[in-house]
């Protein structure tokens, strides 16, 4: 009754780390639907789909070498048909440089370096060492693909900026570390579970981040949209910003000091021309009354 209780709760586990997954590889889709709409990449960087594409056919090879695990093969052939068409999209939009840097990455990683795990571990004679042996590679590119978001992290910190964070996906990812580490706990393979111990460390590490960082990136959008708009009113071009470094709060706040110190400006000159303008309306009228007396006096003289 307790190893049904356990397959049970395995496949419970499974089913929701599946459906999680799904959305986790899905979640690009607004990106690539406004690089289609662009007809551009506008920087976006191939590497991240590449190495989920490597880490999904490295999974699902292992899933076959396993055996019996069908929840893997499923998600993972989804995960390789999904990153491979972000690939296609990209390399469609994507400037010649990019283009070719994506090729050459496709060729080292998904060809030549799968390639190469597939016909070294495909020789090994016993089943055992060759399942042991695709499980501990599989780890080390996992830990790989959970450790990637550690250059987001450092982003975040750098700029005190969440703007590039999606929590959504962050909390995604956490869940569907949760649900493969207690699936692979449940039917006992380290493989799947020790991985994603590491993706639960680094998925709650991102969240904490975006709440500490979440007001500095308001402030900072805030500012930024002043900015545009005062310089929209002064019918000048406004170039485009973002808080993508640590220098553009600094070169925002410079831009905003310097058009309330050109108002400022205008505003004393407005004031000495309007004190100028006063005092030569009171020397006129201290004159035509000096005038004025000095024509009273000559008429009481005669």
């Amino acid at each position: 009754m307790a190893a049904l209780d356990l397959h049970l709760m395995a496949s419970v586990f499974g089913i929701l780390g599946t459906i999680v997954a799904f959305l986790v590889y899905i979640a690009p889709l607004p990106t690539f639907y406004w690089i289609f709409k662009k007809k551009s990449t506008q920087g976006f960087p191939s590497l991240p789909y590449s190495v989920a594409l490597f880490a999904a056919m490295l999974t699902l090879y292992y899933a076959f070498v396993k055996t019996n695990c069908l929840m893997l093969i499923v998600i993972n052939s989804i995960g390789c048909f999904i990153e491979s068409l972000y690939l296609i999209m990209f390399m469609t939009y994507a400037p010649p440089k990019s283009r070719i840097f994506t090729a050459k990455l496709l060729v080292l990683f998904n060809i030549s370096g799968y390639g190469l795990i597939l016909l070294s571990t495909s020789q090994i004679p016993n089943a055992l060492l060759r399942f042991k042996v695709v499980g501990w590679i599989t780890i080390v590119f996992n830990v790989c693909v959970f450790a990637a978001p550690l250059s987001i992290m450092r982003q975040v910190i750098k700029t005190k900026s969440v703007e590039y964070m999606s929590f959504p996906l962050s909390l995604c990812l956490t869940l569907c570390a949760v649900m493969w580490f207690f699936y692979g706990l449940l039917i006992r393979d380290l493989f799947i579970a020790a991985p994603n111990v590491l993706g639960f460390a680094f998925g709650i590490a991102q969240m904490i981040m975006f709440f500490v960082y979440r007001k500095t990136t308001k402030k900072a959008i805030l500012l930024e949209y002043s900015l545009n708009d005062r310089i929209l009113s002064t019918n000048k071009v406004p170039a485009p910003l973002t808080v993508n470094d640590d220098m553009t709060v600094a070169i925002v706040i410079k831009s905003l000091i310097q058009l309330k110190e050109g108002d400022a400006k205008k505003t004393s000159e407005t004031n000495d021309h309007e004190n100028q303008s006063k005092q030569d309306m009171s020397k006129g009228q201290a004159t035509k009354s000096a005038t004025a007396f000095g024509l009273i006096l000559r008429r009481t003289s005669i």
